[in-house]
């Protein structure tokens, strides 16, 4: 166990629920470092993967939660998250708890959502964090994530040494809701730049431009930006990146669409008069449709391609 974690007091059991392609990696670091951690995950794929990775794994998502001083989620949504805290057909993870447990929230969820989920949380005598991550399957895997997180101070102080042992980043974005209120504006930013990118390519490819050349110019310009510099939507000039393994996630299609559609949500409930946003919101949606889901986001360019003269 490290230093910072053996001095935190998040330092007993973590239940962690949602053992997917990003919790079960994450998981996996916390045994690494000397967490005790109990896991569950109803589907059996991530269970058998978790096993191998040293996880141990309860039967239940409460017998999990039960004696834990931590209970990290990573699900699919703001409905699942909040399912799980109230129950559906039964008591829900709130009410079985012990009290003042610190409810850890990694998942990636509406900002409204996240905020409801607090007031549940304290309203029932626990600590609430919403810690949405960035970085990706790799970032999980090689514990580099950046978390946006939105927490009281005291709180934060609490988890930030259990966050460190997952990622190298780790803000403090403010209160409840803001680490998803961040995360959203991040992802708008980067769904906007990779359709961007991914058009210059092509654009560059019918003006008779290599893709060296463009990169060349562009990676030290002013079109610098993450989604051409390390998530490079044409094979080559970035070796990493997707775009060299026909287009494997990295971050699917499916989770762009699904961030996006959480940007618009924020935006017409703030009334921004936003239009790159919403713009960048349908062509991932129309990506998502397709085989696009399960292919990397920067695969956008493909369709680009496609559908160019």
């Amino acid at each position: 166990m490290t230093e910072n974690a053996a001095h935190s007091p998040a330092t007993g059991l973590i239940a962690f629920l949602g053992l997917g392609h990003m919790g079960g990696p994450m998981a996996a670091n916390l045994i690494k470092a000397g967490h005790q951690v109990i896991g569950f995950d109803p589907v059996p794929a991530a269970v058998e993967a978790a096993l191998a990775d040293g996880i141990p794994m309860a039967s239940t998502a409460h017998e999990a939660a039960a004696k834990a001083a931590v209970v990290l989620t990573m699900l699919p949504s703001g409905k699942h998250v909040l399912d799980a805290y109230q129950g559906v057909d039964g008591p829900g993870l709130l009410s079985i708890a012990k009290p003042d447990t610190l409810f850890l929230d990694c998942s990636t969820i509406n900002v409204d959502e996240a905020r409801e989920a607090a007031a549940l949380a304290v309203a029932a005598g626990h600590r609430s964090v919403d810690a949405p991550v960035s970085g990706g399957v790799v970032g999980a895997e090689a514990g580099t994530l950046t978390f946006m997180v939105g927490a009281l101070p005291e709180d934060f102080e609490t988890v930030k040494p259990v966050l460190e042992l997952m990622g190298k980043r780790i803000v403090h974005c403010g209160d409840h809701g803001a680490g998803q209120a961040a995360k959203v504006c991040n992802n708008m930013i980067l769904g906007v730049s990779m359709i961007a990118v991914a058009e210059a390519f092509v654009l560059g490819e019918k003006l008779g431009l290599t893709h060296q050349a463009l990169f060349d110019v562009a990676s030290n310009a002013s079109g610098q930006c993450w989604a051409l510099t390390t998530n490079c939507p044409v094979p080559g000039p970035v070796p990493t990146s997707p775009a060299n393994r026909d287009y494997q996630p990295g971050f699917a299609g499916a989770l762009m669409a699904k961030d996006l559609r959480l940007a618009l949500n924020a935006l017409e409930s703030t009334g921004v008069a936003a239009e790159m946003g919403p713009l960048a919101s349908r062509i991932y949606d129309a990506f998502a449709a397709g085989d696009g889901a399960g292919r990397d986001f920067s695969g956008i360019i493909t369709e680009i391609r496609d559908k160019s003269v």
